[in-house]
């Protein structure tokens, strides 16, 4: 399938992995722009950024997908479908939309106990003695 792929910490990475493991065509991925990071604030990509980029793949980092040459750009891409993890931004039904299937978002904590961000850190920090993901 055409995907696209949205995410941003090291918890997306390895579905990120799969996916390209799994041999499908990978057409654009999606994360949050450079920060500043450690003594120096040095400008420092995303790890999603960082492992898409070792294997070759377009990475797209606006700073918003509300914005319409963002939405405008994501829409061209002709997708099948999009995978989200994590990937720190609410998606505008414009985005939610565009690819042929729809998007996926797999979510780190069993619904609705612990959603939004930090989840998983949360349900640790509850002391939760079972948690896992959801795909919605």
């Amino acid at each position: 399938m055409r995907l696209a792929f949205m995410g941003t910490p090291d918890f997306a990475v390895p579905s990120l992995a799969e996916l390209i493991a799994s041999g499908h065509e990978i057409v654009a991925v999606y994360s949050q722009p450079p920060r500043p990071r450690g003594r120096g604030q040095k400008l420092t990509p995303s790890p999603v950024h960082a492992f898409a980029e070792t294997m070759g793949l377009p990475v797209f980092t606006p700073e918003s997908l509300k914005a319409q040459d963002a939405i405008d750009t994501f829409q061209s891409l002709d997708l099948d479908a999009a995978c989200v993890v994590a990937y720190g931004q609410i998606l505008k039904p414009a985005v939610l939309e565009a690819p042929r299937l729809g998007c996926l978002n797999l979510h780190g904590s069993l619904l609705p106990r612990w959603r939004g961000a930090a989840p998983i850190q949360r349900a640790i920090m509850a002391g939760d003695a079972q948690t896992g993901v959801q795909i919605m």
